[in-house]
């Protein structure tokens, strides 16, 4: 019997690019997203919070997550943009992450727990608090600049005082 003959071909030739076409547009709506400044800055701030979350979560989990570190490993060399002291932080945070995720892989790696315990969380909340600080004044002070009210309308623009 051919899994690929008669009726079953039709459908794959269906199936397949239909599914080639998805990977694709998720793709390139990821990789469109933070062409500017502001995208990167938000996209970064996205990171922080989703692993606010985790870190929040941290030890009553059977299975650990690791923190994000997509938008930090996409845009790390395109922070120029934010002042020295938030640039720092973010930095400074995301090393911090990349270490907690490597910890994680070699406790998921060995089968044990032991290399979870040594996990500090809390030495991870205050660099990431103030990258999350930075990138929210920075986000705020840029988003006014770029036009009247930009980033502060509502559904009806021009209607507020």
């Amino acid at each position: 019997m051919d899994l690929f003959g008669g009726e079953g071909a039709s459908q794959w030739t269906m199936i397949i690019p239909l599914i080639v076409l998805i990977v694709f547009s998720i793709f390139m709506r990821r990789r469109k997203s933070e062409n500017t400044p502001q995208d990167i800055a938000a996209s970064l701030l996205n990171d922080i919070n989703a692993n606010y979350g985790i870190i929040e979560r941290f030890g009553t989990q059977t299975k650990p997550t690791k923190l994000k570190t997509g938008s930090w490993d996409r845009n790390n060399a395109k922070l120029g943009f934010l002042d020295e002291e938030t640039r720092n932080s973010v930095s400074n945070f995301f090393k911090i992450a990349e270490d907690f995720n490597q910890q994680i892989e070699s406790a998921k790696a060995y089968r044990t727990t032991s290399y979870l315990s040594n996990i500090n969380v809390e030495r991870i909340k205050e660099p990431m608090n103030k990258s999350k600080d930075g990138l929210q004044d920075w986000l705020k002070n840029n988003m006014q600049q770029a036009g009247p009210g930009a980033g502060r309308q509502g559904c009806l623009p021009g209607m507020g005082g």
